[in-house]
């Protein structure tokens, strides 16, 4: 009888060795074939034996067979519990497990610091702050929040869910501190855009005996990204080659270096580190081809595209979605078109992710109608999908509608976020809707899940500069709980040249020049608002200054597609064969425009020292009417037909924008022009912006 016992004890514990083996190396056929011989053996109802196999589905993908598994116990302890959270989790479901954690409450069974830690990262996967909170206060009472695995979860959860000087605060109290605590740290400041913190934590840790390991070292690469801290990060990379550590063989830190040289602009650097890899991931190929493309290569990052597919490597939704932001960023609709065929047959399919995409690609090809189509045939969305779209309303000055989204969004049960808000007063503010956008803003102001950002404000500085109440803008900023940035001051600035207001234009320029001295961005708008009212001797001071920084603003450039075929133009642009025919064509166009609406060119936008005939000149060579003039030439001078559209990376001059609605009247003909602004449609003399943008 006990030679029994003893036989039915080991082939209890040959059945647990194989089912954690099958678990561990994600052996899912195997794994149903010990299920089916632990039946036929009598254990099938055995508590260790089912939270091996609740375990195994789990970390197989087949969460539904585990959750059957779940049902049929007899008896289930915190481990049945915990796998089964575990595998939710896995799967993507947060919801579910943090579910399971209720359900649990119910229950006999208590919670250990391993339920404790999968369901901390179940809220900070959702971003659910609230249940956060309560689950640390249930660990504060059971007395498991010291233990390690738990207190690095709380920090993990404060810092996903936006609350990273709760985590912080977290972390200062921590009694003990293990190389995951600083990782998890690091990396939370690096998620919330807090490079330098990372970095200084980054130093402390190696100062305190510390080891960084691939993940310290992927979260500071990325700190450094987000800081485009290139020096900082060269450092990183010398370190990794002087300690021999294997970063050619780590996919996850390759990534993250080619990321870094792609986002400080070092693509060469970045092609070098993408060729020493051995086994290049998915991230590492997408990241360069963005890299390309960013720097204005895209026939490199086409090319790049192309090996890619040609490669052994699986194109997943990340690739398709991130060649649609390419596609999109350029206004590349043919392109664009035939990734959407693309997308349909690779095996991940059109996912919700690779939607989203592709109705923004559509939106910011000016293709609202097939925007629309897809956005209506989603067979779910989430609140990027609708964010998505309000955002694309909102830059073609459609706000009624953008509104009417944002309305029906939340009756499908759909929580806007921060970025929600952000899209839905934006396109308030491009469409003059002042009762609207500051109703909006109230309700953010409100809202105990998202709080006001400096973008918001802005949003509202620039709806009180549309409407000419400057002073109440400048107070708005002044006033708010936020410190100001780069970005709020130039909204500010940019209505009062709008409005013509050069002391108040003065007083925020030299703001701006405090915070941001090295961008000729600030210097060109504070030129243009002295040129605006004659104010030459400040506006040569301003230029002057420039000259002595050695600043160069970045260049204007604009493109058109004719016939399945990307045209890029600069200011000034005689590269072009067709040059010649085009700029006769401007010149016909403008004796047509004096004679029939008195058409004058806006020389203001042009510089004042040089002659008259220069400078009409200077102006008709702008791109984008470099641009629009290949398309009229090359077969789009008829009346009606299709819009013409062009797209420009900056925004749009004063001249160039009378000049297109002058256009648009003579030849009865729709333009649509894309800035870095807005989208502009011009139409019988009038354009869609009301003269404000």
């Amino acid at each position: 009888m006990q030679q029994l016992s003893f036989s039915l004890m080991s082939e209890r514990q040959r059945f647990a060795k194989l089912l954690r083996s099958c678990s561990k190396n994600l052996l899912l056929r195997q794994g149903l074939q010990v299920h089916a011989a632990v039946v036929k053996m009598g254990f099938e109802f055995d508590m260790m034996i089912n939270n091996d196999l609740i375990d195994m589905y789990g970390k197989c993908s087949r969460v539904d067979v585990a959750c059957a598994v779940f049902n049929r116990m007899l008896e289930r302890n915190v481990v049945s519990w915990t796998a089964l959270m575990c595998g939710y989790l896995q799967q993507g479901n947060a919801k579910a497990a943090l579910s399971h954690l209720c359900r649990m409450g119910s229950s006999d069974v208590k919670p250990n610091e391993f339920t404790f830690s999968t369901n901390f990262k179940a809220c900070g996967l959702l971003g659910i702050l609230e249940n956060g909170r309560q689950i640390h206060g249930m660990c504060v009472k059971a007395g498991f929040e010291w233990f390690p695995v738990v207190g690095n979860s709380i920090i993990d959860m404060y810092s996903r869910c936006g609350r990273i000087s709760e985590a912080a605060q977290m972390f200062d109290i921590m009694p003990v501190r293990s190389l995951i605590t600083w990782n998890v740290m690091i990396a939370g400041y690096a998620l919330e855009g807090m490079g330098d913190k990372s970095l200084l934590l980054f130093q402390k840790m190696q100062e305190q005996g510390e080891i960084p390991d691939e993940f310290t070292f992927t979260s500071t690469l990325k700190a450094c990204s987000s800081l485009g801290a290139i020096r900082e990060g060269t450092q990183i990379h010398a370190f990794l080659v002087r300690r021999v550590f294997p970063f050619v063989v780590n996919t996850i830190i390759a990534g993250a270096l080619v990321d870094l040289y792609v986002k400080c602009r070092k693509s060469c650097q970045a092609s070098k580190v993408f060729n020493q890899v051995e086994q290049k991931s998915v991230i590492s190929w997408t990241a360069l081809i963005l890299g390309y493309a960013q720097e204005g290569n895209l026939s490199e990052a086409m090319d790049l595209f192309r090996r890619l597919r040609e490669s052994s490597i699986q194109i997943d939704e990340f690739v398709v979605s991130s060649m649609m932001g390419v596609f999109a960023d350029f206004a590349l609709v043919e392109q664009g078109k035939q990734m959407h065929s693309y997308a349909i047959k690779v095996p991940s399919g059109i996912d919700i992710s690779v939607a989203n995409s592709i109705v923004d690609m559509y939106l910011k090809c000016g293709l609202i109608e097939e925007a629309e189509r897809l956005f209506s045939d989603m067979p779910e969305r989430n609140v990027v999908s609708w964010t998505v779209m309000i955002t694309g309303y909102g830059k073609h000055g459609l706000g009624k509608e953008a509104i009417h989204l944002f309305s029906k969004m939340q009756l499908d049960d759909i929580e806007p976020d921060g970025v929600t808000y952000l899209a839905v007063l934006s396109a308030c503010s491009h469409s003059g809707l002042v009762g609207e956008c500051q109703e909006y803003f109230s309700r953010l102001c409100e809202d105990r899940r998202n709080k006001p950002k400096v973008e918001h404000y802005a949003c509202m500085v620039d709806l009180l500069g549309r409407a000419g109440r400057l002073t109440e803008a400048k107070n708005l900023i002044e006033n708010m709980p936020l410190k100001p940035n780069v970005g709020i001051w130039q909204t500010l600035l940019s209505a009062c040249r709008v409005h013509g207001d050069v002391e108040l234009g003065r007083e925020v320029g030299e703001i701006l020049l405090r915070l941001d001295g090295n961008n000729p961005v600030n210097y060109v708008m504070m030129s243009n608002i002295y040129a605006d009212a004659g104010y030459w001797k400040e506006c040569e001071r301003v230029r002057e200054m420039v000259k002595v920084k050695r600043l160069r603003k970045e260049a204007g450039r604009s493109w058109v597609e004719i016939d399945k075929e990307v045209h890029f133009f600069y200011n000034g642009d005689e590269t072009h064969p067709l040059t010649e025919r085009v700029r006769e064509f401007l010149r016909k166009m403008e004796r047509t425009m004096k004679e029939e609406m008195g058409y004058a060119y806006e020389v203001r936008f042009a510089l004042h020292d040089v002659e008259e005939e220069s400078k009409e000149e200077s102006l008709r060579v702008h791109s984008e009417k470099l641009a629009i003039g290949l398309a009229l030439v090359c077969g789009g001078r008829e009346i009606g037909g299709k819009p013409i559209r062009v797209f420009k990376n900056l925004r749009v001059c004063g001249d160039c924008h009378e000049f297109i609605k002058g256009l648009s009247k003579v030849l009865r003909k729709v333009f649509v022009v894309r800035d870095a602004n807005r989208f502009h449609k011009f139409e019988d003399g009038l354009c869609s912006c009301g003269d404000y943008w």
